[in-house]
């Protein structure tokens, strides 16, 4: 990444993580081009290089954001929930990453994908609680390979 991107793709980082924050939604290229006086194409380019570098996962072919670990701004199963706010998380794993994210304690909404029976769970003082069972279905190392199905 040549020098002169990194503090594009910074900014655009933080204000994609910052956007999902506060809305539980991801900022479109063209937006936050504007919002923050950049060229669309090289916004767009960074969404791509963030993408390359598993920071996070766009839409099929777009530069739509969908994953922004460990958030999602697409309806998922699994949903942290902190004051009155909630974010949407891409997997069970990432949904207790949120509360680490934001410092904050969560509830988190999470089912059991066998047989759809809720599974209390959640973040309390910094400590997890509950009695469900993460099963990763693909070594951590393969993640990437495939991240949508992992």
């Amino acid at each position: 990444m040549p020098e002169a991107n990194e503090s594009l793709i910074r900014t655009v980082r933080l204000a994609i993580y910052g956007a999902i924050e506060a809305t539980g939604s991801a900022p479109a290229a063209a937006g936050l081009a504007r919002a923050h006086g950049l060229d669309v194409a090289a916004v767009e380019d960074a969404y791509r290089a963030l993408a390359d570098g598993h920071v996070i996962v766009l839409q099929p072919d777009t530069v739509e954001v969908r994953w922004a670990p460990p958030f999602s701004v697409v309806p998922t199963v699994f949903r942290a929930r902190a004051g009155r706010s909630s974010w949407y998380a891409p997997c069970a794993w990432d949904a207790f990453g949120i509360p680490a994210a934001l410092d904050s304690d969560a509830w988190l909404e999470a089912a059991c994908a066998w047989s759809g029976e809720p599974i209390p769970c959640g973040v309390e003082h910094g400590r997890a609680y509950g009695d469900g069972v993460v099963h990763l279905l693909v070594p951590a190392a393969h993640f990437w390979d495939d991240i949508a199905y992992t």
